[in-house]
């Protein structure tokens, strides 16, 4: 089952926009227009949006209202966007965030904390 946000506490309620793509990680998956990219990736099963810097540890969806920092991804290649209330848009470019990259560092894909 495809549960979608129809209200949020902040950006108000959503009426369905239309279907659009977007890639994330290199992947094409489709959200709708004007939605939080955060439901759209949450629609599609991702949890994970960035990694930590200093001890690498996974960070997703916490408070939903853009006052964390927990959801920030690389969004059309700029870090740290607040992916919880950022509108997704036709075509855009969404990136797990590590640290303030888009890629791991040495000691991120070791593994080791």
């Amino acid at each position: 089952m495809n549960v979608r946000m129809e209200e949020h506490p902040i950006l108000g309620n959503f009426s369905k926009g239309r279907k659009v793509n977007f890639t994330y990680d290199g992947k094409t998956l489709s959200g709708y227009e004007g939605e939080p990219i955060a439901a759209a990736l949450k629609a599609a099963g991702v949890m994970v949006h960035r990694y930590t810097q200093k001890q690498h540890k996974p960070r997703g969806i916490f408070c939903a209202i853009g006052r964390c920092t927990d959801c920030v991804m690389v969004v059309d290649g700029q870090p740290n966007i607040r992916t919880c209330v950022t509108p997704l848009r036709e075509g855009m470019c969404v990136q797990t965030q590590y640290g303030v990259s888009t890629k791991p560092d040495k000691t991120s894909e070791k593994g080791s904390d």
